[in-house]
């Protein structure tokens, strides 16, 4: 496994007292990296506030949109087998390699925070995968079968990538928990699961429900 310091030196300055631990998805046999459950809970101070604001580590968890749509791919291989598929805003890599297990003949993991692409390398590692990567949607050459987007419709600024990834592939899934109101053709809903963000976050149940989305 390669190294994992410059990671845990980058959340210890984000988050001083916060490690990376081996965590496995509960439903499915994907080990990760995450932040350990025993994190710091205390308030943090002015100037910690100020470093996660700065550098979100939305790497460390495995949110609950990210683990059903795993989960859906690992349960239905038949959406990704053969095909290329671009994973956007990769974050764990949790929909990623769960794609590239499903038998995807090529995955992309993209997201422009190079620690979430270092830690699913890593994770890509862990579950006996190899995975392209890649910073910026626009540079990915070549034509694409599948977008997979999760837990990134938290911004509602981000809506407007919808229409870009219907346009650049033939088929998207996207999966929710933070849109309940979603009329946005081609898009459709096709499933509605529960999950729970890795380490739990203590989130509200509105947040557990998760929406899943294709465009075809």
């Amino acid at each position: 496994m390669h190294d994992t310091t410059a990671l845990r030196l980058h959340l210890q300055h984000i988050l001083p007292g916060a490690v990376l631990r081996e965590t496995t998805v509960p439903g499915t046999s994907l080990r990760l990296l995450l932040l350990g459950d025993d994190y710091p809970r205390s308030a943090l101070s002015p100037e910690q506030v100020r470093r996660v604001m700065d550098n979100p580590l939305y790497w460390v968890f495995c949110w609950a949109s990210g683990q059903v749509l795993a989960r859906l791919l690992l349960d239905e291989p038949e959406r990704v087998a053969g095909r290329r598929v671009l994973d956007f805003g990769c974050g764990s890599g949790v929909v990623a390699i769960a794609a590239a297990l499903a038998g995807a003949r090529e995955v992309i993991a993209c997201d422009n925070d190079p620690y979430a692409l270092q830690v699913t390398r890593l994770n890509a590692g862990l579950n006996g995968v190899r995975l392209s990567l890649a910073e910026d949607f626009a540079d990915v050459a070549g034509p694409i079968d599948l977008v997979t987007v999760a837990d990134v419709l938290y911004d509602r600024a981000n809506f407007c990538w919808l229409q870009r990834f219907a346009a650049r592939a033939e088929k998207v899934l996207i999966a929710d928990s933070r849109v309940k109101q979603f009329d946005h053709p081609p898009y459709r809903q096709i499933a509605r699961r529960e999950s729970c963000t890795l380490p739990d976050l203590d989130e509200s149940p509105e947040f557990r429900d998760v929406r899943i989305y294709l465009a075809d």
